[in-house]
């Protein structure tokens, strides 16, 4: 009986997604508002990635409202995984196989590439594809990688509990300012918008991609070292 109700479902989700392939149409051209956002956000904040500048500024309370589920996974997580036998001493830590020689030698070569391919990501998330969250995600690939190939690593939990900690209420009090001095809250128009194209551009965008990706890291960094046997 639950083989045929197995199948049943199998089926249903085949149907829904043959439906969605076949339904869809590659759009020829920008919609009406996409043309908008184009035009407005470089005129209006100054950012070249359009999305970075809709994320941050104009979606700035949905931003703020994932930060905080993904604070409230992190912490769930630790609550549930984390203990004694979680502790800050390696020797604690149970035995495990050690990581194949590929891993870990390679490990040696990609790590730095990777972290350094996060800062890019997230410094220059107001001028290409990138920003906080995606360049704090590929930070925290970088700690899963270091977990498989030095197990007895130990990532100092307190550090990151006060850079998570520390970018939140950084990052809520530059959405403060947003509300005091500019439109709004995570307006990023109250700092000088700059030269478009430049490095130092886009207003406060640079500063609230560079706090989430900061948050968005330590977060997930933890929440990979919790799983670790």
């Amino acid at each position: 009986m639950k083989r045929f109700f197995g199948a049943v479902a199998v089926l249903l989700f085949g149907v829904v997604l043959w439906g969605v392939a076949t339904g869809y149409a590659e759009r020829g051209a920008p919609s009406e508002l996409a043309m908008r956002y184009l035009a407005e956000v470089p005129a209006d904040l100054g950012a070249a990635n359009v999305v970075t500048g809709i994320l941050i500024t104009y979606r700035g309370f949905d931003t703020l409202g994932e930060v905080a589920v993904l604070f409230m996974v992190a912490a769930t997580v630790g609550l549930l995984l984390g203990g004694e036998s979680r502790g800050t001493s390696a020797a604690s830590r149970p035995a495990s196989r050690p990581p194949s020689e590929l891993v870990s030698n390679g490990a040696e070569v990609v790590l730095p590439v990777i972290f350094l391919f996060g800062t890019y990501v997230i410094v220059n998330g107001h001028l290409s594809a990138g920003g906080g969250f995606q360049g704090g995600a590929v930070v925290a690939s970088a700690v899963g990688l270091m977990v498989l190939a030095r197990p007895s690593a130990v990532l100092d939990h307190g550090f990151l509990s006060i850079a998570e900690s520390l970018a939140g209420v950084l990052y809520v009090a530059t959405g403060i300012l947003g509300l005091i001095l500019a439109g709004g809250f995570l307006d990023s128009r109250f700092l000088p918008p700059g030269v478009f194209g430049a490095f130092v551009s886009a207003g406060a965008i640079p500063l609230i991609s560079a706090l989430l990706g900061i948050k968005v890291g330590a977060e997930l960094s933890v929440i990979i070292d919790r799983f670790r046997s």
